[in-house]
């Protein structure tokens, strides 16, 4: 089956490609009654968006969503939800100079070893362009998951060689960044490192850390549908994304159990749905979150956790060598409009994806027990 559909209850079916007449998807499995937020989904979007940060690429699409069915007086049928958003500032002509080169790094190779033919046009279906559609998929499922408390930030923790080790406090100055970090100082030594990678018309990876509060314990589905593995699937499946680590991740492989386990105890703890409200329920808590919030791939209904690294973007403006369809030698130095760093732009579809999950997930839960 084509991979272009996501999820099992809540499911996300994106088509489009980067220079197309438009992105667009279909989710099913949203229960009917949500009072949909359109505004909010829009905003969502307008976070993603080319021409979103100075830092990225220069490409300026409005992304205005429009819904197409689904939806009745602001709330949703329990039917698909079909939306558009169309494209409006694509350059083709840019592209001409890479119909028959394979651009190192980039998709160019295995998409043609696979289909036989390609959209040499910013890469078509294999573009990051595609992800729009699950920013709106993400948004929907935001909003189902807000009605459960669960809340899901994202934020920039590592460019190059800079970043910051500690969770922070206050994900509320996530968006004041251009560079989508929260700590100011190292925000701007991210955004140098990112100014200066682009005047040597270099490129440069980085990691997005999200921190998802408020989930329910017991989501996931062992064996092979932890609630883990699915985040690792979802966020290996953005353009870009070359790792995933929950918790601690690869540190715990230099870890001892007496140092890795989170040691448990007993509290009365408040309804997610109403934090601010006394506590109403006993909970088992853990004094360490080294799992990131799973324990078996099922949530402990501690924080979820987890990193992910995405490599520097291939498409650069320095020559590099690579050959054309016959096997000739090229000397390729790319043009068009580029992100030097994929991952100020990849916060919201971190987040999109993690959404799509939970949503996914929490739909499953009420059906495993009476």
């Amino acid at each position: 089956m084509p991979g272009n559909t996501f999820g099992q209850l809540f499911r996300l079916t994106s088509f489009g490609e980067s220079h197309g007449a438009a992105i667009g998807g279909v989710v099913d499995g949203c229960p009917a009654g949500l009072l949909l937020d359109i505004a909010a989904v829009q905003a969502e979007l307008d976070r993603r968006r080319p021409g979103s940060t100075p830092l990225g690429t220069t490409r300026n699409e409005a992304d205005r969503v429009e819904f197409l069915s689904g939806l009745f007086e602001g709330k949703t049928l329990g039917i698909p939800i079909a939306f558009l958003i169309r494209n409006s500032d694509a350059k083709s002509s840019d592209y001409d100079a890479l119909k028959d080169v394979y651009r190192p790094g980039h998709a160019d190779l295995t998409w043609e070893q696979k289909y036989g033919l390609r959209d040499h046009r910013g890469g078509g279906r294999s573009s990051a362009r595609t992800t729009a559609a699950c920013v709106v998929g993400g948004a929907i499922a935001r909003q189902l998951l807000a009605r459960e408390g669960v809340k899901v930030s994202g934020y920039v923790s590592r460019v190059g060689d800079v970043a910051m080790e500690h969770v922070p406090a206050q994900l509320d100055r996530v968006w004041k960044s251009d560079v989508r970090c929260p700590d100011p100082e190292t925000a701007a030594r991210m955004t140098k490192l990112i100014e200066l990678v682009r005047s040597e018309g270099d490129s440069v990876g980085g990691v997005v850390s999200c921190v998802v509060h408020g989930p329910p314990a017991g989501l996931g589905e062992p064996v092979f549908d932890k609630l883990d593995a699915d985040l690792a699937k979802a966020m290996l499946s953005i353009n870009a994304s070359k790792g995933f680590q929950i918790g601690s991740g690869f540190k715990s492989a230099e870890m001892r159990g007496s140092q890795n386990n989170d040691l448990f105890y007993g509290a009365m703890v408040p309804d997610p749905r109403t934090p601010s409200a006394p506590p109403t329920s006993y909970a088992v808590l853990s004094q360490t979150n080294h799992a990131g919030g799973t324990l078996g791939g099922i949530s402990t209904g501690e924080n979820l956790l987890f990193d992910v690294a995405f490599k520097p973007p291939a498409t650069i403006a320095q020559a590099q060598q690579t050959v054309d369809r016959s096997g000739k030698a090229v000397t390729l130095e790319a043009k068009g409009r580029h992100d030097p760093c994929v991952v100020p732009r990849a916060v919201p579809i971190v987040e999109a994806m993690a959404c799509l999950i939970l949503a996914d997930h929490l739909l499953r839960q009420r059906s495993a027990r009476l």
